[in-house]
């Protein structure tokens, strides 16, 4: 299996779709801007899912699903959120077809008295739910999720990243206080910079958009920012206070503990499948996929060296032993006996699809009673000798860890070392040229925020309130409890209470 995968440096995004082809993680599929979910791409998907999941309940929140299609009514209550989304939607005219000559057409007379939205997002149809399901402060908070797929209709799109329709989860939530609702947003901004982290290997920035980058009909938009090995940024998740606005537009009121009514005070927040397009640009080379062992699907690969039948049974004597100690560990361990294929080939397959560690056992290493290991993020191989099963699971599971914990610090320090601080405006443009994050004075408005975005094509990711910079960088910003220094903006030279956070992104 010869390695068909673009150089980073001869063509990044060429590099980036060779890598997700290699690894068998998506396809594109007949219909433009959707793809087709690979059994190894759901399978991270899967772990994704389930560690979020896991995280969300031990903060007290449920799952519930609400409808695919959403009355275009609905999106009209709320004039922000509406016109956020308005270009992007799919709308359901009719609902049947008749045969036609051997084919179909729309049958013209299914016409819909109302349109339907296909889902974009849910706050609209669950704030209708929420009308009656809330009458008192009893009945609140509701802390709500939902695993579920999107549709907004995209038209430049690529794998993960940004697709027509894809897989997320959208929590939403109703409080009775302002102050509860903004420690709910925090809180889940706080689970989505953990979760990219500790799970994904992926350092983040936390921080607050700007108005003109917010969530339509949101009040303020925080969000987690990642840094990809081209030097673009990615926003990998957000966390959206709401205000009072969708319980205004759906009239959601509850009678307070004063017996008032009073308006419900709301949050929602997201994560999609497109951590799968952080995940690769985060860590993968130019041999292919590299995966965080938390969230491989295979940990693992034993692969026997054998020629013929007599030497394959006398190598799985000693692999099988290994293999189950390894599963009973709770490692997830794929045992690689399949004939049809050569060993190189097995090598190279385990290694586009970013396998976090390989043994080979051949009939030598039996011989010396050793086997060859191989760590995908380093690519380095060492022998090292058959242990009892108990303590070869035991020791493998460490590195498995210090994998995990090195992979978190290569990108943690590559953050580091391509965001800089920028003083003038000249400094700036020549600066993005480079990639990475820039920080910088920004005067506030939207209109030099536009101007910037505009002539550079870097726009404010956020306004920083977290993250580990390191060093000089942290202390600018304030994230060590410091106050922010202020200056003047680089482009308007009007005062700016702190530096922001600007890159080309994704």
């Amino acid at each position: 299996m010869a390695n068909r995968i673009t150089p980073q440096s001869e063509d990044y995004s060429q590099w980036y779709l060779d890598v997700v082809k290699e690894a068998r993680l998506a396809d594109h599929s007949p219909v433009r801007g959707s793809m087709v979910i690979r059994p190894n791409g759901f399978a991270i998907w899967e772990r994704m899912r389930d560690r979020l999941d896991e995280m969300f309940k031990e903060t007290g929140h449920q799952n519930a699903y609400f409808p695919l299609f959403i009355p275009k009514s609905f999106l009209s209550k709320e004039a922000q959120h509406v016109e956020g989304f308005a270009k992007e939607c799919a709308v359901v005219t009719h609902s049947r077809l008749k045969a036609v000559d051997g084919g179909v057409e729309v049958d013209p007379d299914s016409r819909l008295e109302e349109e339907l939205i296909v889902r974009p997002t849910s706050e609209t149809i669950i704030w209708d739910a929420y009308r009656s399901w809330i009458q008192s402060y009893r009945d609140l908070p509701i802390l709500i999720n939902q695993w579920a797929n999107v549709v907004r209709w995209e038209m430049r799109t690529r794998l993960f990243l940004r697709t027509m329709e894809f897989l997320w989860q959208e929590g939403h939530t109703a409080h009775a206080t302002k102050e509860e609702a903004v420690d709910e947003t925090t809180q889940m901004l706080e689970v989505y910079r953990t979760f990219a982290e500790e799970t994904m290997a992926m350092p983040v920035i936390t921080g607050v958009k700007t108005a003109s980058e917010r969530f339509a009909g949101a009040e303020d938009t925080y969000c987690i920012e990642a840094l990809m090995q081209d030097g673009k940024a990615l926003q990998a998740g957000t966390s959206h206070f709401l205000g009072q606005n969708f319980a205004k537009a759906f009239d959601v009121k509850f009678q307070s503990q004063s017996g008032e009514l009073e308006y419900v005070w709301a949050t929602s927040w997201g994560v999609s499948t497109r951590l799968i397009g952080g995940l690769i640009m985060t860590h993968s080379d130019n041999q292919g996929l590299v995966v965080p062992p938390k969230l491989a699907p295979v940990q693992i690969a034993i692969v026997p060296i054998f020629r013929g039948d007599e030497e394959l049974a006398q190598i799985l004597t000693t692999a099988k032993p290994l293999a189950e100690a390894l599963k009973k560990a709770g490692l997830r361990v794929f045992l690689d006996d399949r004939d049809q294929y050569k060993p190189g080939f097995k090598f190279a397959e385990h290694e586009a699809q970013g396998v976090p560690l390989r043994i080979a056992i051949g009939p030598r290493d039996l011989a010396n009673g050793q086997v060859e290991l191989a760590r995908r993020d380093t690519l380095e191989k060492q022998t090292i000798p058959i242990q009892a099963p108990e303590d070869f699971a035991r020791s493998l599971s460490d590195l498995l860890d210090q994998i995990q914990h090195d992979l978190l610090q290569k990108a943690r320090l590559r953050m580091q070392q391509n965001s800089r601080i920028v003083d003038t405006y000249e400094e700036f443009k020549t600066e993005i040229e480079k990639g990475g994050f820039l920080l910088a004075h920004w005067d506030g408005t939207p209109e030099t925020e536009a101007r910037i975005k505009e002539e550079t094509k870097a726009t404010i990711r956020c306004i920083p309130m977290g993250g580990d910079l390191g060093g000089t960088l942290n202390q600018e910003l304030g994230l060590n409890g410091g106050i922010p220094n202020s200056g003047a903006c680089i482009l308007s030279g009007k005062p700016s209470s702190q530096r922001v956070i600007f890159a080309r992104a994704y």
